[in-house]
């Protein structure tokens, strides 16, 4: 008897399953030439190439990264709004960071902004979100 009081008094102690981060996930560019995987690193959002297809590979080479999958591009991105992040972006072809705002506009879609220059340069790109990556 004791041993029942005690596991509902457990279950009724533990924090109710949260749901899950929707930014959380692998995210494929446009061109699906790219997926990054993104993760709560802190308080802040990152984000990893997990997979990349040969031509991103190269032009990732070419523009200085020697390595692109493994490369955190998606650096710090700190809360600043409801679906809101901002921080930095790697550019592995041109081998620079720009700073990034990274919008979720829904739960399969990334909205990724980076500016370089005051804002002068600017590039968007939208992504989604896979379940599986290519072979």
């Amino acid at each position: 008897m004791i041993g029942l009081v005690f596991a509902a008094a457990m279950a009724a102690a533990s924090p109710a399953a949260r749901p899950a981060d929707p930014v959380v996930g692998t995210w494929m560019n446009r061109k699906e030439t790219v997926a990054v995987a993104t993760r709560r690193c802190g308080r802040a959002l990152c984000g990893r190439v997990v997979w990349a297809a040969p031509l991103a590979v190269e032009a990732a080479r070419a523009g200085g990264t020697d390595r692109l999958v493994g490369t955190e591009i998606l650096r710090a991105l700190q809360p600043a709004g409801q679906g809101l992040w901002e921080g930095e972006v790697f550019v592995a072809d041109l081998g620079q960071a720009a700073d990034a705002q990274v919008m979720l506009l829904d739960a399969s879609t990334l909205e990724i902004n980076g500016c370089q220059y005051g804002g002068l340069l600017c590039k968007k790109q939208t992504w989604h979100k896979v379940r599986a990556l290519p072979r």
